[in-house]
């Protein structure tokens, strides 16, 4: 990532990430589409190229989606014993809903805190 001349007011990273706008204006928008990071920030012209957020999203989704969903399941099992297919109907959705909607949010996230940490990929000083 490049040195950033650009004089802006700080912004919180996790509230820009949450609400999904541009990590240094905190006004553009960071997505063009519902997981695609744009091309830039149509504020303040940042280039979104610096913004690789690999598989950190998914892998926080799995890790507290799951243990939501299969703490709950494993509560209603203990306590009333429902059939099967009672929870094939309520776990299968709510995974569903709640995986999609947290992905778009914790990506954003990762992104606006990459952002205001300036953290790249590592590089070796030839200097030394």
């Amino acid at each position: 990532m490049s040195e950033d001349k650009a004089i802006w007011p700080p912004v919180e990273p996790i509230a820009a990430g949450l609400k999904g706008r541009c990590p240094r204006c905190g006004e553009g928008k960071l997505f063009s589409s519902f997981l695609t990071v744009g091309k830039q920030c149509g504020v303040c012209r940042l280039d979104y190229s610096f913004a690789d957020a690999g598989d950190g999203p998914a892998v926080f989704v799995i890790l507290i989606i799951g243990f939501v969903v299969v703490g709950l399941a494993l509560w209603m099992e203990v306590s009333l014993a429902p059939p099967l297919r009672l929870h094939l109907l309520l776990w299968i959705p709510l995974t569903l809903i709640l995986s999609l909607g947290s992905l778009r949010l914790i990506k954003g996230v990762l992104i606006t805190l990459q952002y205001s940490n300036k953290a790249a990929e590592g590089r070796l000083d030839k200097d030394q």
